[in-house]
C-alpha cells in the first residue's frame, strides 16, 4: 500500500510538471522561413501559428503558386520545429521514458 501512496505522488508531480511545461510551450516562439527569408513563419510550441510575414520582393502575381509553396513550406517547416520543441521537452521531463498518450 505504501508503494501504491508512493506511485501515486509521482504521477501528481508528473502532472503538475506536465502542466508546466504545457504552459511554457504556449509562450514559446519557433521560426522558420522559406525561399531565404522570402517567407517566415512562426508559431508557438504548440505548433500554432502566430503571425506569417512575406516579403514584398516574393510576391509576384504572375507566378502565385511559387509563393503559395513558399508559404506551405514555411508553416511545414515551423510546424516540425515546434512538435521537436515539445518533444525534447517532454523527453527532458520523462527522463526519455516512452509513456503511451503523453504527448505535447
Amino acid at each position: 500500500m505504501r508503494d501504491m501512496g508512493k506511485m501515486l505522488k509521482q504521477v501528481q508531480k508528473l502532472q503538475a510538471e506536465m502542466a508546466r511545461v504545457q504552459a511554457e510551450l504556449a509562450d514559446v516562439r519557433v521560426e522558420a522561413t522559406a525561399g531565404g527569408s522570402a517567407v517566415t513563419a512562426v508559431a508557438n510550441g504548440h505548433g500554432e501559428l502566430q503571425s506569417l510575414v512575406i516579403a514584398p520582393e516574393a510576391v509576384d502575381p504572375a507566378d502565385l503558386s511559387l509563393l503559395q509553396d513558399l508559404v506551405v513550406a514555411a508553416v511545414n517547416e515551423v510546424q516540425r520545429k515546434a512538435r521537436a520543441l515539445a518533444e525534447e521537452r517532454m523527453k527532458d521531463l520523462t527522463g526519455g521514458l516512452q509513456i503511451p498518450g503523453l504527448t505535447v
